[in-house]
């Protein structure tokens, strides 16, 4: 039969008091319940935890060394009880959250006013930046970044992933010609990132490998502007399929070299410093988020 709770709380609490009698009136039991749980205790450890006279308890040898582990088991409990205590709370207050601004318009703005039904009492304030922030000095709770992280000192969790395609409207293509090969590329308009320069390698499989360098004709430090110049007939570009659902799905922009494109994607993470007063705020944002990200994968 193994050690229960109600056991090990008698045990400890009888030694934090002094006595059976106030360890019973400390946790609500009789004198005699407090008692059998005690010897219950040591019969299934098999060993004597205290020495009891008619003046005082004193504590074994094997009693001193259980006391430890019993406290820790105590404390590891509570603990738990405490958190689900918090997730029971409602969740409340500002909650800082950063993005790129095509993530931030493409996926988080679409969500806000069914985020907000479900925690009307989070306050939202939502930051756009194209560039990697310092979550302090920037007092940022949540930051999405979409890539390969580099800041080993922040927490991660991942969201997902999305797919690059290489992209033209059928307006540019209708005056510049549809490009059939990688090689093809040279002689069209190219809209590129100012950085970094891994935004400039398409996945595109050529003699060199599945990534292809491009020479850009303009170049944008927002995906949201190289979306805007592909849209407006300006050129080709890469872009992830989370800011090109729907242009894709009216027409708007249409997928060249599909045969000659690699299968690479982008992964999207969210970033967060641990911080306990502001765990329940990112705990039901992230949850959330994730939750819908996975029908637009």
């Amino acid at each position: 039969m193994k050690t229960s709770l109600d056991e090990l709380l008698a045990f400890t609490t009888v030694i934090d008091t002094g006595s059976i009698t106030a360890a019973a009136e400390q946790v609500g039991q009789t004198v005699s319940g407090v008692s059998r749980s005690l010897s219950r205790l040591e019969e299934k450890l098999g060993t004597t935890l205290l020495t009891r006279t008619t003046r005082r308890l004193e504590l074994t040898p094997e009693g001193h060394l259980f006391l430890a582990s019993a406290r820790g088991i105590l404390a590891s409990v509570e603990a738990a009880e405490e958190q689900m205590a918090v997730c029971r709370q409602k969740p409340a207050g500002r909650l800082r959250v950063n993005a790129a601004s095509p993530f931030m318009l493409h996926v988080i703005v679409p969500l806000v006013d069914d985020f907000r039904r479900q925690f009307p009492d989070i306050e939202l304030e939502l930051n756009s930046n194209e560039d990697i922030i310092d979550l302090i000095e920037q007092r940022t709770d949540v930051a999405i970044r979409i890539g390969t992280l580099r800041d080993s000192t922040l927490h991660a969790r991942p969201l997902g992933s999305h797919r690059l395609r290489v992209l033209a409207s059928p307006a540019y293509l209708e005056r510049a010609g549809r490009p059939r090969s990688v090689a093809g590329l040279g002689g069209h308009s190219c809209i590129g990132f100012t950085q970094p320069d891994s935004l400039n390698q398409w996945p595109l499989r050529s003699a060199s490998g599945e990534r292809h360098e491009i020479a850009p004709s303009m170049r944008a430090s927002s995906g949201e502007t190289v979306r805007q110049l592909a849209l407006a007939g300006a050129g080709i570009a890469c872009l992830a399929d989370f800011m090109t659902a729907e242009d894709r799905k009216r027409g708007d922009l249409v997928q060249i070299l599909a045969k000659d494109t690699a299968e690479v994607r982008q992964p999207v993470n969210a970033v967060y410093y641990r911080n306990t007063e502001l765990a329940l705020r990112i705990r039901c944002f992230l949850d959330y988020l994730a939750g819908r990200l996975q029908g637009l994968d």
